[in-house]
């Protein structure tokens, strides 16, 4: 497929993928941003294969038009009990703040095969990864049911393992991009799209997708320049009305300043960029689990704090270009960046 061919595959109007931010994206959000003329992303990183199932049939309700599906590739990690056993403890000061001495973490598994099952059988047409490439079998299968598959890399290395893999495009995510370094390859390394972007793009030919700080109209019009088919944006529709991001976090959004951002694994285990708060300054030298077991043990703290309005323990999550955050319905964003 020739590099200007994506809109095209993925029957959008505009060269904007709405980023699958996994727990913030509802049917709702994810059919306004497809009846806006973008590509809506379900976040289905956290979901089991039935939840993926019934939240793929919420948004065909709401829409006809093609919308994506984002999974987590999963990762096999040991399970160290005594390890488990001090994250656990690291947590409890936080965790008595919330009136909860003591709360249930169950530990989860992925439903990644499962969900590609639901996938094919719901008549999804586009699937994109984060954390990894799906192995050759499942892009095989994917492929013969006439879905295109995207990847997600935050080096050269990590584009050139999504080409080499059958990826029919690359999301490359910048270091300012919020939410989980979608890093697979090597060590973790930070590179601004700005760097980042046109040495994927003169390292693979499969169309590329620029991530990472795109809040305006200029930033898109930058990143098409240098190369990119599209943009896929996050944090810019984080406070949107259809957006199932607590009020919270909508008002964190709002008051966010310019650098208010940081890095941190205290939530899940693997680096995320979010606004920085109580949570991510108490737990800078804590014993953290690895991902996704330290997520599975915050996940009754981050539940609490949610219902209790408590955003200093919540898991913010936000690009560099946070401040730059303007409300409004999905489509009246959208129509900023493409009028």
């Amino acid at each position: 497929m020739s590099k200007n061919d994506l809109t095209t595959m993925l029957a959008i109007d505009y060269p904007i993928i709405q980023a699958p931010m996994a727990g913030v994206t509802t049917p709702e959000f994810v059919a306004a941003s497809a009846e806006a003329g973008v590509l809506g992303s379900v976040g289905a990183g956290y979901l089991s294969a039935e939840d993926t199932r019934q939240f793929i049939r919420e948004v065909q309700k709401r829409t006809d038009k093609a919308f994506a599906v984002n999974l987590f590739v999963p990762e096999h990690v040991e399970m160290n009990q005594l390890y488990l056993r001090e994250a656990y403890e690291a947590l409890q000061p936080i965790g008595q703040q919330l009136g909860m001495p003591f709360w249930k973490a169950p530990l989860s598994e992925s439903e990644f095969d499962g969900q590609v099952q639901v996938l094919i059988e719901e008549g999804v047409k586009i699937a994109s990864f984060t954390f990894g490439l799906p192995d050759e079998k499942t892009v095989r299968l994917l492929k013969e049911h006439g879905v295109h598959v995207i990847g997600t890399a935050t080096t050269v290395e990590e584009a050139t393992l999504a080409e080499q893999s059958g990826m029919d495009a690359v999301v490359v995510q910048g270091s300012e991009a919020g939410g989980h370094r979608g890093s697979f390859a090597g060590e973790l390394t930070l590179i601004p799209l700005a760097k980042l972007l046109p040495e994927v793009v003169a390292a693979v030919e499969i169309p590329v997708i620029a991530a990472g700080g795109i809040a305006t109209k200029a930033h898109m019009e930058q990143a098409l320049l240098a190369g990119a088919q599209a943009v896929q944006i996050g944090t810019a529709l984080l406070a949107t009305d259809e957006s199932g991001a607590h009020p919270k976090y909508k008002q964190a959004i709002f008051e966010a300043e310019e650098g208010c951002t940081t890095l941190t694994k205290a939530f899940s285990g693997k680096t995320a960029r979010g606004i920085r708060n109580q949570f991510i300054m108490d737990m800078r030298d804590a014993v953290l689990a690895p991902y996704p077991y330290q997520n599975d043990l915050t996940k009754g703290i981050r539940k609490a704090a949610a219902a209790q309005g408590k955003s200093e323990f919540m898991s913010l999550w936000a690009g560099e270009s946070v401040h730059l955050t303007q409300d409004g319905s999905v489509k009246a964003i959208i129509e900023r960046f493409v009028e």
